[in-house]
């Protein structure tokens, strides 16, 4: 599995991005009744080599009442669109099925349990293939359609969702499809800034070293691709590293030619030099987090400031409570 799918399935893999993934993305009253304490991945021993084929794909349960509910999550990113993904999603779900039966989940003659398919894409184009299955077959002679499949999947198609419903910033789903629209250092910084804020208990380290993959992986490397990015094995890392090369961005992608497309929507003044585009992220991510500085407030504090003092506040605001602890010698 290449790099750039291999991070997605490892996001995927933690409990709290499907758990935002449904809250947030999902929409339906019976989303509200699930038992979320109650989400695992669908155990391995159970699945058999077909699936274990199925590389791309990650499948997760949880308790709906008394019942078992199958989430299976198809991570499709790649540029172009299947048309007869509808017939994947038939044949994924019976073999989904045909395990739950042969691994003895469920008692002879009881009824199977419900999935939600979902295919998550993040293409170019539009998403434009057929959702149920029952769209893609022909015309059919009267009295034998009773015959025929109907099996639909969800489709989230990242580039057509509206910023409107990109709201809810604490959703670990949104920021991750923001990080993916995001085209300007000060927007990426102050994401990362804000999902390293949320993911702050011990028990989120995992998903933190997830995402820093992840950016250093995809929405980096996206973006400065001539530029060898490490590994990074951490959010605050990642924070720490574009603090260090944003402003080099808009220099790189005048070099290749791209300057109108990517650097459009940069704050004003970048192009004054790097003092400028470091001072404007700053100010973002100051009034993200505390709210927005006065003039004299901001600019009185950094007028003398070199990079390596830049540096220390790019990093030291993760863990500050306020702007004066902030600027705090």
């Amino acid at each position: 599995m290449p790099d750039h799918d291999h991070s997605y399935k490892k996001l995927f893999s933690h409990p709290k991005m499907v758990e935002d993934l449904l809250r947030g993305f999902v929409h339906g009253e019976w989303v509200d009744q699930l038992d979320f304490s109650t989400l695992e991945p669908f155990p391995s021993e159970h699945v058999s080599d077909c699936f274990r084929d199925r590389r791309d794909d990650i499948i997760w349960r949880i308790r709906w009442k008394e019942n078992w509910l199958y989430i299976y999550l198809l991570l499709e990113f790649q540029s172009s669109i299947d048309p007869y993904m509808a017939v994947r999603i038939m044949t994924y779900l019976g073999l989904l099925y045909q395990d739950i039966i042969q691994a003895e989940m469920i008692k002879l003659g009881e009824k199977l349990p419900p999935v939600l398919p979902v295919v998550l894409y993040n293409g170019i184009p539009r998403w434009d293939a057929p959702t149920d299955i029952f769209d893609q077959i022909g015309q059919t002679p009267r009295g034998l359609e009773k015959f025929s499949p109907r099996l639909s999947y969800l489709i989230l198609d990242e580039g057509a969702i509206a910023d409107s419903e990109l709201t809810d910033l604490r959703n670990c789903v949104t920021a991750l499809i923001r990080l993916e629209k995001s085209r300007t250092g000060a927007e990426i910084m102050e994401l990362i800034a804000a999902l390293s804020k949320w993911l702050s208990l011990p028990a989120q380290a995992s998903l933190r070293r997830a995402f820093g993959h992840w950016i250093g992986r995809v929405v980096l490397k996206d973006r400065i691709p001539e530029q060898k990015i490490v590994r990074i094995e951490d959010l605050e890392e990642a924070h720490r590293m574009l603090a260090e090369t944003v402003a080099q961005w808009p220099m790189q992608w005048k070099a290749e030619g791209k300057a109108e497309g990517l650097a459009e929507g940069l704050a004003e003044g970048l192009a004054e030099g790097k003092a400028e585009e470091r001072i404007i992220i700053l100010s973002k991510q100051i009034e993200k987090k505390f709210g927005k500085p006065t003039k004299d407030q901001f600019l009185g504090n950094i007028k003398n400031y070199n990079d390596a003092d830049f540096d220390k506040l790019f990093e030291k605001i993760l863990f500050c409570d306020s702007a004066e602890e902030l600027f705090k010698r």
